[in-house]
């Protein structure tokens, strides 16, 4: 168990605290949450690499850690009225596509490796930024709607494009791999 590994650890332990936060309307705690983890994220990266302490465990660990916060939050603020829900559906769907993909491929006999393709990691920058950004008009009480607007639609957009570019990328590989007459 390295530093950077039970650096990750924690930033799990926090998505219930995160989640109790947003429910009990203590969006102030919400954010500082939200951001610990963010910078908790920078620094298992950089720890890792710096320490020459990547493995195989952070390697799943990590991205993990990330969705799991993502996804809560979002679930959360949209239950509590938030965000809109078809939004967290969007973005809770593309998660669930791309895990039973590469299930799919695995029970194919045919694994595929995912790597974050760009619009992935531009995608996770947006969810990033906008959950931050309603979680800090929540609870520091101003309104940004323009910008709001502009950031969700970026989520949705990018959503949709990474949807797409894994949907390609999967549809690519089980057809270079899957046998003919399958």
């Amino acid at each position: 168990m390295t530093i950077p590994n039970v650096i990750t650890l924690g930033r799990i332990l926090l998505v219930p605290v995160v989640v109790w936060a947003i429910a009990s309307g203590a969006m102030l705690i919400a954010f500082a949450l939200f951001v610990a983890a963010g910078v908790s994220d920078a620094v298992d990266g950089f720890l890792a690499k710096r320490l020459r302490q990547t493995s195989e465990l952070g390697a799943y660990l990590d991205p993990l850690a990330d969705k799991a916060l993502i996804v809560s939050i979002y679930v959360t603020l949209g239950i509590s009225g938030a965000i809109p829900r078809w939004l967290v559906i969007l973005v809770v769907s593309r998660d669930i596509m791309i895990i039973g993909a590469v299930i799919l491929s695995w029970l194919m006999g045919s694994p595929i490796r995912v790597k974050p393709l760009w619009v992935s990691k531009f995608n996770t920058a947006a969810q990033i930024l906008f959950a931050c950004l309603v979680l800090a008009s929540l609870g520091f009480g101003f309104t940004v709607e323009p910008l709001r607007v502009g950031l969700m639609l970026a989520v949705a957009t990018l959503t949709l494009l990474s949807i797409a570019a894994y949907l390609a990328e999967w549809v690519r590989h089980m057809n270079s791999t899957t046998p003919a007459g399958r």
